[in-house]
């Protein structure tokens, strides 16, 4: 989510603006299977839900959900949501679900029954920003004045404070589809947005497909994750701003090379915050076993002209990258502004171990920073590759049945270090490769590279 951003009427025109949509007081409709097209083809009660959720409530997978407006889970209330359970949000009302903090969602799925949450347009008809996305805000830490702040997308979305193990709940097995509307003028809601959540909440198995602004952004708070997938994104697949300083090993992003942002879509986008002042708490997300497959399938490929970095590290952030590619983008890193030049040379933003193959410009700075002796470092372990095909890991990847274990031989398998003191402490699983898959492609049962003719 760029401050910068305007809305590009030609590709979002199909949404209609709306600003302040603040839907109050629980309303649950059920309904019987119509001629409506959009409703669910076979089962189920439909069940309509819009406003407040102020008391503990469980959506069940017997029943199919409509998230019509904005939809607030209010503290202490809790949402659990079965394996197997399908919410689809309305498209003319910008369903979005929202957690308050205080409040929490146990959304836990199965490997072979995972949580849907998608478009509530009809098989063939889905799109990008069809409906809102989900956002968890928690109490944890921001660096912003005051220490919180409010997520685009929701006017009760308020986020931060003091407590860094604040539990949210959980998401486990779960997909995020179509997401991403713009609901004004220059704001768009993310696929999944956290914001000032705690290291008490788990999130793991997460798919977020077609969103229509970022896939994941994190403003502050102290999250760990795993093994995240961002598909087909529109905007930035891995955002972290405003203080974030979590843990991700095990995430992988896939690019459609026609469709970016006309801010610019990069893989990773981090800042410390939008003035990229000195503010603290510093976003220093750590990054691990990160896979970035980006839409340069060979240099003659053409894309879109708006597709920019594998990894854009600017304002001040300290983020940090390790055992991880960067494959397929015109500039594979970039480290942008004195500041964040200077977090690299003080060895407060690292990348250690990396690939970066198949970009135009491998590296970018300023004049005044002299990135490729600092990415080459010895003993800092990072390579650059001429090719995307240079890493054996069947480039390009199939947007629609992907091969994502690399082939005998790859420089994938090898070269992961684990040593550095931001690796330390218990989260993170020590394994020999790089990139987010090794010899066990933890994508199987639960994901969904098809969407668009699945039948919810």
């Amino acid at each position: 989510m760029k401050t910068s951003k305007s809305i590009n009427m030609t590709r979002f025109g199909f949404r209609t603006l709306m600003a302040g949509l603040l839907l109050t007081g629980l309303s649950i409709t059920s309904c019987k299977k119509d001629e409506d097209e959009t409703l669910p083809p076979t089962g189920g009660t439909t069940i309509e839900v819009s406003g407040d959720i102020t008391a503990n409530t469980t959506w069940s997978s017997n029943n199919k959900y409509i998230l019509k407006g904005f939809v607030y889970v209010k503290s202490p209330a809790v949402l659990t949501i079965e394996p197997g359970t399908v919410i689809r949000g309305d498209k003319a009302t910008k369903g979005t679900l929202i957690i308050e903090r205080g409040a929490q969602i146990f959304a836990v799925g199965t490997q072979n029954s995972p949580i849907v949450f998608t478009s509530n347009e009809a098989k063939g008809n889905r799109s990008y920003g069809d409906w809102g996305g989900i956002i968890i805000c928690g109490r944890a830490p921001i660096n912003l004045p005051g220490g919180e702040g409010t997520v685009e997308g929701g006017t009760n979305a308020i986020y931060g404070g003091t407590n860094a193990a604040d539990n949210s709940g959980k998401l486990k097995y779960v997909r995020i589809e179509f997401c991403g509307i713009a609901f004004q003028p220059n704001q768009e809601i993310n696929g999944l947005t956290m914001g000032g959540v705690g290291n008490g909440t788990e999130i793991e198995y997460v798919q977020v497909s077609y969103s229509g602004d970022d896939s994941y952004e994190w403003f502050g708070g102290n999250v760990d994750a795993r093994h995240l997938i961002a598909f087909r994104g529109w905007d930035d697949d891995f955002d972290t701003d405003n203080g974030y300083s979590g843990r991700i090993q095990f995430a992988a992003a896939f690019r459609d090379k026609d469709i970016a942002d006309q801010s610019g879509s990069n893989g990773f986008e981090s800042d410390n915050d939008g003035q990229g002042t000195t503010a603290t708490p510093y976003t220093k997300a750590i990054f691990s076993n990160i896979s970035i497959f980006g839409p340069l399938e060979t240099s003659s490929t053409t894309i879109n002209t708006q597709f920019k970095r594998g990894a854009h590290l600017r304002r001040n952030t300290q983020t940090c990258l390790y055992n991880s590619l960067i494959a397929g983008f015109p500039t594979g890193l970039f480290i942008d502004g004195s500041l964040a030049e200077t977090n690299a040379n003080n060895g407060d933003l690292q990348v250690r171990n990396t690939i970066i193959a198949g970009s135009t410009t491998a590296l970018s700075a300023s004049a005044s920073f002299d990135i490729q002796t600092w990415f080459n470092t010895a003993g800092y372990g990072n390579t650059i590759l001429p090719a995307s095909t240079d890493i054996l890991n069947y480039y390009p990847v199939s947007l629609t049945s992907p091969s994502l274990l690399p082939q005998t031989g790859s420089p994938l398998l090898s070269g992961a270090d684990f040593t550095s003191a931001n690796l330390q402490g218990g989260f993170f699983t020590n394994v020999n490769y790089r990139g987010a898959f090794g010899t066990n492609n933890w994508t199987q049962g639960w994901t969904n590279f098809d969407p668009q003719n699945t039948d919810y």
